[in-house]
């Protein structure tokens, strides 16, 4: 078995280390199906990306831990009424902003399995042990760790792992093996995405024209279509006020809307629709567009959000707004 890292939501920040990176690496190894042994997020970058590649995602190897969370979050609430609680909290604290320091930092595949990143994994768990102990303050991790390394025994193939796991899955697993990625680049699929991912998520520093201009030059592809580049593009509009143009890409994206297509791209353009006609007067036409949102059988809740508080209350742009994306 291999063993893949997942980043889950910082997928969206590497450009070197996205979504089309992962499908790029799983085609390389010949993967046409992932056991999926990460985070249970609906919303998850890679559930958009792997069935529109194509590539099967097996579920089933991961227990629900949503007690485990619970408990966690009434200790945390339990140890936060004492000095040696609120000092333990503060050291558990410190540990997690160092390690999601280095897991936002620019990274490609080579330094996602780097042995200093992994052995920097294996610490953050350590400091968080040492503060909280095994138990509720972990989350149950050793145990988690040991029931998922029990399911995934005796499976064939590639499994999707949180890049903080893999320490104690390796341990656990010791014919389990890394991808070599020694000549491994990311290639188009992986430029392509991280220019869509920059786009949705933007940035005050960004030079819009510049991102603007690339988004139109792009053809798009299985993972990142042309009706996603478009509601990218309508977002930067958007952004400065130019509501004609980001409905009429909108519009565009739109229809341009396909089965096969990552399946948060009809949520994220409707909802965005929706706030573009409300925000140019056509309040019946927003509301239409809102509860399609609703009725779509999926819908990541970024969209589901923006679109119930479009049917409470017109969206209204103003400066400082920060549109459904």
């Amino acid at each position: 078995m291999i063993l893949l890292p997942d980043l889950g939501d910082l997928l969206r920040l590497h450009p070197r280390y996205n979504a089309g990176t992962v499908v790029e690496l799983l085609e390389g190894l010949g993967a046409r199906e992932v056991l999926w042994a990460t985070s249970d997020d609906p919303d998850h970058p890679l559930r958009d990306a792997l069935p529109a590649a194509g590539i099967a995602v097996r579920d089933g190897v991961t227990a629900g831990w949503a007690w485990a969370d619970a408990e966690h979050e009434q200790l945390q609430t339990f140890l936060q009424q004492y000095p040696q609680g609120r000092e333990r909290l503060r050291d558990a604290a410190h540990a997690e902003r160092e390690f999601a320091a280095l897991l936002t930092a620019p990274m490609a595949p080579s330094q996602v399995l780097a042995p200093e990143t992994l052995a920097a994994a294996e610490a953050y768990h350590d400091r968080v042990r040492a503060a909280l102990d095994e138990g509720p303050g972990t989350r149950w991790r050793e145990r988690r760790l040991t029931e998922l390394a029990q399911r995934l025994a005796g499976h064939a193939g590639v499994a999707l792992v949180p890049l903080d796991d893999l320490p104690g899955l390796r341990a656990r697993l010791p014919d389990a093996a890394l991808p070599d990625v020694s000549g491994f680049t990311p290639g188009e699929t992986s430029r392509r995405r991280a220019l869509a991912d920059r786009a949705w998520a933007l940035d005050e520093d960004d030079d819009l024209g510049a991102l603007l201009a690339a988004l139109d030059r792009e053809s798009g592809d299985r993972i990142t279509p042309r009706a996603e580049l478009d509601a990218a593009a309508a977002g930067i509009h958007l952004a400065v006020g130019d509501l004609e143009t980001a409905r009429a890409l909108l519009e565009r994206a739109a229809h341009g809307l396909a089965d096969g297509q990552p399946r948060s791209l009809a949520g994220l353009t409707l909802a965005r629709l929706g706030q573009v006609r409300d925000a140019l007067g056509d309040r019946d036409l927003a509301v239409r567009t809102y509860r399609a949102v609703l009725a779509l059988s999926y819908a990541p809740q970024v969209a589901r959000s923006a679109a119930e508080t479009g049917l409470r209350e017109p969206f209204l742009l103003e400066t400082g707004d920060a549109p459904a994306s």
